[in-house]
């Protein structure tokens, strides 16, 4: 058994929370995206890690996104 689809279903649902936050739709961001080019400030970071901590994602760093800020290495972290 895989869990497969639900790590897709956690893809698309960090994707959506990002997207939501920059206000674009999700299909315009890809994951070589830069998310501080693309208008994501430290105060954004902030807000998404403490929804994707109440959510249960407790480990997520707030210092490690900010540091490596291209969407797909977040959801190499948020997604393993």
């Amino acid at each position: 058994m895989t869990n497969e689809p639900t790590a897709v279903a956690d893809r698309e649902h960090f994707i959506r929370d990002v997207a939501e936050l920059l206000g674009v739709a999700p299909e315009e961001l890809s994951t070589d995206t830069n998310l501080l080019d693309a208008g994501l400030d430290s105060v954004r970071i902030m807000q998404l890690v403490e929804k994707w901590r109440s959510e249960g994602h407790e480990t997520v760093d707030p210092l490690m996104l900010a540091g490596d800020p291209v969407l797909e290495s977040w959801l190499e972290v948020l997604c393993p």
